[in-house]
């Protein structure tokens, strides 16, 4: 059991600090927030439990190089809250909508993201762990627990089809569309330099001794071959 700090009582009645309580203190947060969640009826007696379901737009942000949860489209909050010894214990389940571009072929796709979250948030935060997040009053900040949360349970390489061919390397077309026989003619790298001497000579008295770059590189370390 945490040790409250002892309170002296007040004198004065009429003193409107004196009938301040700490959980009514004033809080930067946003009552009417879509991401920010009230325990007022919670109560803080351990064992307490409230479900809160609600759908709310989501922020902008949410997202990586290929995938995101569009700003504005609906995300689904199904929470249980549990008020504990230390403070409010928040779990459930988050359902989003997300745009992606498939990482084989670029076209879009949309599909959904489900994920699981458990936070504690404490009631007072300077008797906490720097890595448990605190209430604000009565008030519970879910955005950021609800962000990280579906923003690690994207598809870090999304597909349209899990068949999908992806795109021609030397065209870039998508190879869905493109006939089975399609091919580049390519030369190899190490004989491009070589690629022009062909035409030169044929435009230069017609020696075409010279059919392929292979053949003149050939023809030209045959000599050191032979030595």
């Amino acid at each position: 059991m945490v040790d409250r700090p002892f309170r002296r009582p007040s004198t004065t009645s009429d003193d409107p600090g004196s009938r301040m309580s700490t959980s009514h203190r004033a809080t930067r947060l946003d009552p009417r927030a879509p991401l920010v969640l009230d325990t007022r009826e919670l109560g803080r007696r351990a064992g307490s439990m409230r479900r809160v379901q609600r759908t709310v737009p989501a922020p902008d942000g949410w997202g990586l190089e290929l995938v995101r949860v569009p700003a504005g489209t609906p995300v689904t909050l199904d929470f249980r809250l549990e008020s504990v010894l230390d403070g409010v214990l928040v779990s459930g389940s988050v359902r989003a909508e997300v745009d992606a571009e498939c990482g084989r072929c670029l076209e879009p796709v949309r599909t959904a993201v489900d994920v699981d979250i458990q936070e504690l948030f404490a009631y007072d935060a300077g008797q906490q762990d720097d890595d448990v997040a605190a209430m604000e009053g009565d008030f519970i900040d879910i955005e950021p627990v609800v962000r990280d949360a579906v923003v690690l349970g994207l598809p870090l390489n999304p597909v349209c089809s899990e068949d999908c061919p992806g795109l021609c390397a030397g065209c870039g077309g998508s190879l869905r569309d493109l006939p089975d026989d399609h091919h580049h003619d390519e030369i190899d790298p190490r004989w491009a330099a070589l690629a022009a001497i062909e035409p030169a000579l044929d435009d230069n008295g017609g020696d075409t001794s010279v059919a392929s770059p292979e053949t003149a590189a050939l023809a030209a370390v045959e000599p050191e071959t032979g030595s």
